[in-house]
């Protein structure tokens, strides 16, 4: 049960990172590509930036059968090999599912900053109060709208930090599974 919740800890964690990533990674790509496309290496880049979406929606994939055991459809695009440069990139530039995993993507991103929130309220928050007696004559504590500067009140605050700590770990696995469920539904939705 610990494992899993460091597991689910580990998958809100790089949720956020991967999110992030694709968002700052499609963002800059394809300013800079779309930017070129009046010259002879615009296209081509384009069409290179579309094809990573495969790669990510395999990762994507990947990470949540491995931290929330969610099983997916695979993720299967056809590529032409045999055509020509500039019908290979006719054919990505006006493919709906490029654009669209594109946009899932990078919708990511929100849930990653969801996720960060949600992992540093569901793992810092209990942890330091459940460090209140040690902590309270170091650090000027606050919690809500009452001040931690008795042992007694640390004492109250570590309570509070031990319920939030048994609640954490429903609400982690039901966060993770959540985030789990967008793979799924974002496969489903570019498999049509």
């Amino acid at each position: 049960m610990k494992s899993g919740l460091i597991q689910n800890g580990y998958f809100l964690l790089l949720t956020f990172v991967t999110g992030m990533f694709y968002f700052c990674f499609y963002l800059l790509a394809l300013s800079f590509s779309l930017s070129l496309s009046f010259t002879v290496v615009g296209i081509p880049l384009v069409t290179l930036v579309l094809r990573t979406t495969t790669t990510f929606i395999q990762f994507e994939r990947t990470q949540t059968k491995i931290y929330t055991d969610i099983t997916t459809d695979p993720y299967d695009r056809k590529v032409i090999t045999d055509a020509s440069v500039w019908a290979q990139a006719k054919l990505e530039l006006t493919d709906r599912r490029n654009w669209s995993a594109v946009f899932w993507l990078m919708k990511k991103f929100g849930i990653g900053l969801v996720s960060l929130v949600s992992a540093a309220l569901l793992y810092v928050a209990p942890l330091a109060f459940l460090l209140a007696p040690l902590l309270y004559r170091y650090i000027d504590m606050n919690v809500i709208f009452m001040q931690v500067d008795t042992f007694g009140k640390s004492l109250f605050i570590m309570a509070v930090g031990a319920v939030l700590a048994a609640i954490n770990f429903k609400l982690s696995d039901r966060l993770a599974k959540a985030i789990g469920g967008y793979t799924l539904s974002m496969i489903r939705q570019l498999n049509r």
